[in-house]
């Protein structure tokens, strides 16, 4: 009767060790999730700050697929096309250009961009190649004053690794703006830098 009785009392004094632990433990968490909290939303904070980026991000320019010879209306009076040779472009005044890709001119084994403007006191038109590249994301202009525009691009069926860009600009007071050429990722490929007439 002494054992059961012995026995009895040592499990109540368990439960009850037991049911007192559980609050302070409880005591313990809650305080350190509160002194974790304070600390973590910071951090959170930080994170927000260093991925927002601080400037609208640029779009990549979606590469318009042309059969080749398909004549495409570039905007006021200038028209391009591409052949399996190269691109061609004529302007209001009907004149017709060419710049080869096959003739040994550029080296397509990596990327690259060309550049060639004509324009007067309305406008200047600038168009060119881009190439040794299938994952072309934008060719960009920076004129003098930093401001940037998007170009147009055109490129042949099947992935081909060239194409051809072109975008009107305001007419400048002499001197070309740089030209660079970007990757879907964003990542700079090749650039011709800006120079005075």
């Amino acid at each position: 009767m002494m054992t059961k009785k012995l026995y009895v009392s040592a499990v109540v004094a368990v439960m009850a060790a037991a049911t007192l632990a559980t609050p302070a433990s409880a005591t313990a968490e809650t305080v350190t999730a509160r002194t974790v909290t304070p600390t973590a939303t910071p951090t959170a904070t930080a994170l927000e700050t260093r991925t927002t980026p601080s400037h609208t991000p640029v779009q990549n320019t979606p590469v318009r697929t042309v059969r080749p010879g398909e004549r495409v209306d570039a905007g006021q009076g200038w028209t391009v096309w591409l052949t399996k040779q190269g691109k061609y472009w004529s302007g209001p005044d009907g004149y017709e250009n060419f710049r080869s890709v096959v003739d040994g001119n550029i080296d397509r084994s990596q990327p690259g961009v060309s550049h060639q403007s004509e324009g007067s006191e309305s406008g200047v038109f600038h168009s060119g190649l881009y190439y040794g590249t299938r994952a072309a994301g934008r060719v960009e202009l920076t004129d003098a004053d930093g401001r940037k525009t998007l170009a147009t691009l055109v490129a042949l069926p099947g992935r081909s690794d060239w194409g051809v860009w072109y975008v009107h600009t305001a007419p400048t007071q002499g001197g070309s703006p740089a030209v660079a050429l970007y990757d879907r990722s964003g990542k700079l490929l090749a650039d011709l830098p800006a120079w005075d007439f």
